[in-house]
């Protein structure tokens, strides 16, 4: 039997719910990055058409999904991403134009060229890089958070993963161990119907997959994922519980990606344009945006200056990180290793006796 999906916002912005507790400014705040991270996928998506990023995958449809979740969280805790979940690494203070010289791979680019594009990482916000192999990172997110109780410093672990994702090893082997060793760790599973072109009904035989988290012994939670509060609401609960070290939670959102899972995908192959369709009643940004304007926080020109502010941060991003060169060559042999190895430091001699360019 499927459970209980938590609501708060009507597919319309109308309140049917108990309204966590937020701030006029933290409801700005969720709106803006919601925002931000719609129209810069947008943007992204564009670069990598015209050929001047290799490689994107966009969170659209899915807004509310990461940024109501990442909310839930404090600056000292961890997380650990899929695909999607760049707009959290933003939202957490990644600057933007960091966002873009990672895409590009440029000299700018924290991790020097060494990670394919959408592989962000950041140790000033807490934010890992995935592996690109489905759940590879929740085992991690499960050790670090095994880490942090040992420690006693009272962090807590994100886990992001995607519905494909529990059908993979690590997925049950990373439940088991948080249930066992009592991880302060949230899984945030976005259920968005699609495993690339493998629908939800191909991944599983249970009703649900909130119930999945049963049977390690955590609690399992079902959240409208295109609901901006209840997100944040059903995120920030299953947070303080593992702060407060009662445990592991598994949240289930369910969303929709309405774009392609990635540029190198074309969704009209395996769903219907009926399907997408019926999903656009529920876009999270116009359900957040109606709520906000009811009560008045919001209003058109408000609206429309923030959406001109956002483009305008995005379209400078860009122009900086173009005119940004490429990393140095020899960036291509360092932080290989903590400690340099000696076949390494011999190829690094060996470049150095050749000029840069």
């Amino acid at each position: 039997m499927t459970q209980e999906t938590l609501q708060i916002l009507a597919e319309d912005g109308t309140l049917v719910g108990e309204e966590p507790e937020l701030e006029f400014g933290d409801l700005i705040r969720i709106y803006r990055y919601l925002l931000l991270l719609r129209l810069l996928d947008e943007r992204m998506i564009a670069l990598q058409r015209q050929g001047r990023i290799g490689f994107y995958g966009a969170a659209t449809g899915e807004e509310a999904a990461v940024i109501g979740s990442a909310y839930a969280l404090q600056r000292e805790d961890w997380i650990f991403p899929a695909l999607r979940q760049g707009g959290a690494a933003i939202l957490r203070g990644y600057p933007l134009v960091k966002y873009v010289a990672q895409l590009m791979g440029n000299k700018d680019d924290i991790l020097k060229g060494h990670m394919q594009p959408c592989h962000f990482s950041s140790r000033d916000v807490n934010f890992v890089s995935w592996s690109s192999g489905v759940a590879s990172q929740l085992p991690q997110a499960v050790g670090a958070a095994m880490a942090s109780r040992y420690l006693g410093d009272h962090r807590v672990v994100m886990a992001y993963l995607g519905d494909g994702a529990t059908s993979a090893s690590d997925f049950h082997a990373a439940m088991n161990f948080a249930g066992i060793f009592n991880s302060p760790v949230v899984f945030f599973c976005q259920n968005n119907q699609w495993a690339i072109s493998v629908p939800l009904s191909v991944q599983t035989a249970s009703a649900d997959l909130a119930m999945k988290a049963v049977a390690y012994g955590m609690p399992g939670v079902r959240v409208d994922g295109n609901d901006a509060l209840a997100v944040y609401a059903a995120a920030k609960e299953a947070v303080d519980r593992a702060r407060s070290e009662e445990g592991p939670t598994f949240i289930e959102a369910i969303t929709y990606r309405m774009g392609a899972h990635s540029t190198a995908d074309d969704p009209s192959r395996y769903r219907t344009e009926e399907e997408v369709e019926s999903w656009q009643s529920k876009d999270p940004i116009s359900r957040f945006r109606n709520y906000l304007l009811r009560r008045r926080i919001l209003d058109d020109d408000k609206d429309a200056r923030l959406r001109d502010e956002i483009e305008e941060e995005i379209s400078l991003a860009i122009q900086f990180a173009e005119a940004t060169g490429p990393p140095s060559p020899r960036t291509l042999l360092e932080d290989v290793y903590q400690t340099e190895a000696w076949n390494l430091r011999e190829q690094q001699e060996e470049l150095s006796q050749h000029p840069e360019e």
